[in-house]
């Protein structure tokens, strides 16, 4: 079994016996979202440990977007409630870049690429993804991106 698969799962129990409401629900959300990517497809895997940190980044991102939809309707209670689930699972995933840091990496991309203006962002953005690998959001790569490029 993955190790972060387990480390969910050992924090349910722990979230439970504590009466932690709002960790053991969104950690039973997570572990379902792992266990429905687990079984979707034509048969059911066991997930790697990035494969689980890629499903807790969407859910993390779904918390996110959520809020601000939340927030933006005046329903601030349901907001600080999705943020809250939000920073639960960000403390599965790994640190995100600085920004001057992903600065760096995003020139670091454009030199090895040679890329040298807009119509070059696919090749720079699929090679940038692979070099952050989770560490960043997509949208601040392809801004960071945009604003080298252009």
């Amino acid at each position: 079994m993955p190790e972060l698969k387990d480390q969910l799962r050992s924090d349910l129990t722990t979230a439970m016996k504590s009466r932690d409401e709002l960790r053991t629900a969104t950690l039973r959300m997570a572990l379902a979202a792992v266990s429905a990517e687990e079984v979707a497809g034509k048969e059911a895997r066991e997930l790697s440990d990035d494969e689980v940190q890629a499903v807790l980044r969407r859910e993390a991102k779904k918390r996110r977007e959520a809020a601000d939809a939340f927030a933006e309707a005046g329903r601030a209670q349901q907001a600080d409630r999705e943020r809250a689930e939000g920073e639960v699972l960000a403390g599965y995933l790994p640190a995100q870049m600085e920004d001057a840091d992903l600065a760096a990496l995003v020139a670091d991309v454009i030199t090895q690429t040679g890329a040298s203006g807009m119509k070059d962002m696919g090749r720079v953005m699929g090679a940038a993804n692979k070099a952050v690998a989770g560490r960043a959001d997509g949208w601040r790569v392809a801004a960071e991106v945009r604003r080298q490029l252009g």
